[in-house]
């Protein structure tokens, strides 16, 4: 409905019309320009901005884990198979980043710690000091709806000069521990398997 704001009403019937326009529309709905937000859990999404250059690609973590050296090492592959020479420096750079957390309530969410040894460890690994952090938990009562143990990979590559994007690429599984490389693997193959063009679908997560 539209309102009409009467000139000379004061500036008490200014703020009132203000405080009106601006709750008018649900916060829900609004959205911010240029801000996507990513694909759902469970599908991957890749923004080609030009296809990967036939060029040597330095990929790099962000995080420096177990599980990210070895889905690493897969995207490395990937990366090769399409006649690009890789490394760990030098030629465009793709960031890779690797996060694999379980919100849905599970068992040492309340030891206070953070770090230590990640379940998909494989025995034999250098162990990791714990170290103090606060709870993680609600503080309104309400307890979450659990999602499942997540898996998170996101992929840019971007030029070393100027720092230009590229290309970019995400996709997420739900998977327990144990599984949480094989379900790396899934998203990279399905990934490169269309790097080429921007699009979205199934990350290929296994059961």
């Amino acid at each position: 409905m539209p309102f009409t704001l009467r000139t000379g009403a004061g500036p008490l019937a200014s703020l009132a019309f203000i405080l009106v326009t601006a709750t008018a529309t649900p916060l829900s709905a609004q959205s911010v320009p240029g801000v996507s937000q990513g694909p759902k859990l469970g599908e991957m999404e890749v923004k080609a901005y030009q296809k990967i250059p036939r060029s040597k690609v330095a990929v790099q973590l962000t995080s420096d884990t177990h599980l990210s050296r070895e889905l690493r090492r897969q995207v490395m592959v990937r990366l090769s198979q399409r006649g690009n020479e890789v490394g760990f420096s030098g030629g465009n750079v793709m960031r890779m980043d690797v996060t694999y957390f379980d919100l849905s309530g599970g068992t040492g969410r309340d030891r206070g710690t953070i770090g230590g040894q990640p379940d998909y460890a494989p025995p034999g690994s250098n162990p990791r000091i714990e170290l103090p952090s606060n709870t993680i938990n609600r503080r309104d009562g309400v307890s979450p709806v659990p999602a499942g143990p997540t898996l998170r990979i996101t992929l840019t590559l971007y030029t070393t000069e100027g720092g230009k994007v590229l290309w970019t690429a995400t996709g997420s599984c739900t998977t327990q521990a144990e599984k949480a490389e094989r379900a790396g693997n899934a998203i990279i193959n399905r990934i490169f398997d269309n790097a080429d063009r921007s699009m979205t679908g199934d990350a290929g997560c296994p059961f």
